[in-house]
């Protein structure tokens, strides 16, 4: 038998009282913007007047968003965009080496000491969200920023965005696990002209490379980032998150290894209500409705 009309209004109240609760938990910061509707959260780097470049307030603002979502399971998705004309230009290095007001410098070690809770975070944390992650790249993405959309699962640019790791043109050397994450992305080859030579890529390039999901018209990039997030919003989404991890986990394992940790998420996702309704849709010869439980 069917739900009556009173049992489910009280059920999207009850659905939107929830998504309310968890968006209380996210934060706004000093350069990053927050949003939920939908089971979608956006994050938006917010400092356009230094092409979203991320500071130690808004990167560590980032970080605790995404952990937050980590457990919301009312969130379906996460897109990342930049405000204005960027996605975002790196990290701000003249703002994190500005002298003190006595004249002292950071510390000796600071670099070291911060990567490994910020960006050495960061990555592995858009890496291991069991969620969907989509990145929106206008502009500029150049040093993490390039890494972000990398790290995402799936990132839509502009064809004349521009890719950018710059480093050893600053003097020093990758972080933000460019050096891993690139080799495995577009070969070694490819990897050093990205790396020593410091080529930029257009976002054409860049889809052409396989970096990139897609690349279209600056004009359409709102609307295409937006359709496929709503898409991966509407999947199962227990079913992505163990996929996503048994793609990560792969390159780590030989097949018998590979094997036993398919068989392992089988087995979860085939417990998920997601689960039965697929089934039913097939049965019914309907699409399904997931509800991303």
């Amino acid at each position: 038998m069917g739900k009556s009309a009173g049992e489910e209004g009280a059920r999207q109240e009850e659905g939107q009282r929830e998504e309310g609760r968890e968006a209380g938990a996210y934060r706004a910061a000093d350069g990053l913007g927050v949003g939920v509707a939908g089971g979608v959260l956006r994050l938006t780097l917010d400092r356009p007047a230094q092409r979203n470049a991320l500071t130690d307030v808004s990167l560590t603002a980032l970080i605790r968003n995404l952990e937050v979502a980590a457990t919301d399971d009312g969130l379906r998705a996460v897109l990342i965009a930049g405000s204005g004309g960027d996605f975002c230009s790196g990290f701000d290095i003249v703002s994190r080496n500005a002298r003190e007001p006595d004249g002292a410098r950071p510390r000796t070690g600071s670099i070291q000491r911060r990567l490994a809770v910020q960006a050495g975070r960061l990555i592995p944390l858009l890496l291991e969200l069991q969620l969907p992650v989509v990145c929106a790249v206008r502009g500029w993405a150049a040093g993490i920023g390039a890494q972000l959309a990398l790290a995402a699962d799936f990132a839509v640019a502009a064809r004349d965005a521009t890719f950018w790791w710059p480093f050893l043109r600053r003097g020093f050397t990758p972080d933000s696990g460019s050096t891993w994450l690139l080799p495995r992305a577009v070969g070694p080859a490819r990897a050093r002209q990205l790396l020593l030579l410091g080529r930029k890529l257009s976002g054409a390039e860049a889809a052409d490379w396989g970096l990139v999901h897609a690349a279209v018209d600056d004009a359409e990039l709102d609307a295409a980032a937006s359709g496929l997030t709503a898409e991966l919003a509407a999947a199962p989404t227990v079913a992505f998150g163990l996929t996503k991890a048994l793609l990560a986990a792969a390159p780590g394992r030989d097949l018998h290894g590979q094997l036993a940790g398919e068989a392992y998420a089988l087995e979860l996702s085939s417990r998920s209500p997601d689960f039965r309704e697929g089934l039913a849709a097939l049965t019914e010869r309907r699409p399904p409705r997931f509800t991303g439980r």
